[in-house]
């Protein structure tokens, strides 16, 4: 682990006790935590999106804000839903985000998971699925995204406005396929990312269950990305993220908040989309405990991002205060180099 960032889903509501009681309160915030986190030295601002639902949904206006408000911090998604997108706008929408970035972006995008809505992509006007979750839509769509972020020209020219021949999407921005990641829940995906010679976000979840701990699937995993990723002819250097729930415990306010319950947490195994699936644990414990565990954690130690989910309810000034002390007390210990020191690179195949 050479990184780490916030992973916010946006949640907002008049909920007793939440400081986000809006959608307005949600993206402000949001903001605000990601012009602090840059400051701290925090190497990604990322968001959740997810539709028919009081989260974060269209991500590109707030992350342009963010990049607009920002120097250092990488900007990005974990992740959008393609299901739910038009692949050559979403392309034009990615250029233009990437160049107010100045390349900061890391646009994580997927299947999606599963959303409030049945079949919502549908109400969004995109029909055709013959999975029924979507997943052969979402491909489809991904494979035209790549095609106009790789300048393919797409489009038959009116030779009454333009000389005779095809046109590609404008903007288009050098490099932004290299900020492309794709959101992995399984390990035949993450190999797929591999071949295509993607970046992997692996998920918070793994659909299976073999009775190994999370972080060892997850390192099994990224081990099959970046094989798949040799065997394709790639000679890149890509990316890998996993996110985790990491509470450094140095106040009375964390004690309240994550200490009982957060010491003693274990991975889950639950279903989801019909998949047995494990799901990760929470860790919450001092610092010098955490550092011992998180040096433990295969899959963290063996990705170079860790994505910090924060609880966004809880308003930026708490939220800040955790990804300071995660800086300050735990980070340096798992090789952490803060954003001062330069844009975060994967490891060369």
């Amino acid at each position: 682990m050479r990184a780490f960032g916030f992973l916010s889903f946006g949640h907002y509501g008049p909920v007793p006790g939440s400081r986000v009681r809006t959608a307005g309160d949600m993206l402000r915030q949001t903001i605000e935590i990601a012009e602090g986190a840059d400051e701290i030295g925090v190497n990604g601002a990322y968001v959740r999106v997810h539709h028919f639902a009081r989260q974060a949904a269209s991500p590109i206006p707030l992350l342009t804000a963010m990049a607009a408000r920002t120097r250092r911090i990488e900007v990005g998604t974990g992740v959008i839903d393609m299901r739910y997108e038009n692949p050559l706008y979403f392309a034009e929408e990615a250029a233009a985000l990437d160049l107010i970035a100045e390349n900061r972006i890391a646009l994580g995008v997927s299947r999606g998971s599963p959303e409030p809505a049945l079949r919502g992509y549908e109400n969004f006007g995109y029909h055709g699925a013959q999975d029924p979750r979507g997943a052969d839509l979402a491909r489809e769509k991904f494979e035209l995204f790549l095609r106009a972020v790789d300048g393919e020209a797409l489009a038959e020219s009116d030779p009454q406005m333009a000389p005779p021949g095809r046109l590609p999407i404008e903007p288009r921005s050098p490099g932004l396929r290299d900020r492309i990641w794709w959101g992995a829940g399984s390990r035949e995906s993450a190999e797929q990312v591999g071949r295509q010679g993607l970046n992997l976000m692996s998920s918070t979840l793994l659909t299976e269950a073999t009775g190994e701990a999370f972080h060892v699937l997850q390192r099994q995993q990224i081990e099959g990305f970046r094989e798949a990723y040799r065997e394709a002819g790639h000679r890149g250097a890509p990316r890998v993220s996993v996110s985790r729930s990491v509470f450094p415990i140095v106040s009375a306010e964390d004690e309240q908040y994550f200490g009982l319950r957060g010491r003693d947490g274990q991975d889950q195994i639950g279903v989801i989309d019909g998949f047995r699936s494990t799901f990760g644990k929470t860790y919450a414990d001092t610092p010098d405990r955490l550092i011992e565990q998180l040096r433990a954690d295969e899959a963290v130690m063996a990705a170079d991002t860790l994505m910090l989910t924060i609880p966004n309810q809880l308003g930026p000034e708490y939220n800040l205060h955790v990804l300071q002390a995660f800086a300050e007390h735990v980070a340096p210990a798992l090789g952490w180099k803060p954003n001062t020191e330069g844009p975060v690179t994967g490891d060369a195949i």
